[in-house]
């Protein structure tokens, strides 16, 4: 973000329950496994604010303390012109969320569009282009996938950052 000299990367998905927030703190992970994570900003948003305020699914939540991540705390928020400004890299889950990102650039001058629209599942070249939305799946095995997409897709993601 502009100021501090770091990279920033906003994760945005649907509701900002699910998907970003699990990408978001798998972000901080492999950060962390680098030795990298003060050299970044990392948050999360919604395309939508029906959950604002809200932490994280519990199920989401299991996944990330399955994988090792304890530590994790979100509310959750809507994306804003703002985040084009301010953030590097805005990733978004699905083609939907592509779409609505792409709109939302609209609202912000050409000259002050910093942030770079990019889908997650596309950071991995042999993974789905998609990161699946899990929240009306029953139970938690499709958090686990999603958690696995993430890591992957946000791996890939730092080693071309970081090659």
């Amino acid at each position: 973000m502009s100021g501090d000299g770091k990279k920033s990367v906003l994760m945005v998905c649907l509701g900002n329950i699910c998907r970003s927030p699990i990408a978001e703190a798998v972000f901080i992970d492999c950060l962390r496994k680098r030795g990298k994570e003060a050299e970044w900003h990392v948050d999360s948003s919604a395309i939508i604010g029906y959950h604002t305020g809200k932490g994280p699914d519990s199920r989401a939540m299991g996944a990330l303390k399955k994988y090792g991540i304890k530590d994790y705390q979100h509310r959750a928020r809507v994306t804003t012109p703002d985040d084009v400004r301010r953030f590097d890299y805005i990733f978004g889950m699905d083609d939907s969320n592509m779409s609505d990102l792409e709109e939302l650039a609209t609202e912000v001058p050409q000259p002050e569009r910093r942030a770079q629209l990019l889908m997650l599942g596309k950071q991995d070249p042999r993974g789905k282009p998609e990161v699946p939305d899990p929240y009306y799946e029953s139970g938690s095995a499709q958090f686990d996938e999603v958690l696995k997409q993430c890591v992957k897709c946000c791996d890939a993601f730092l080693d071309k950052v970081y090659q």
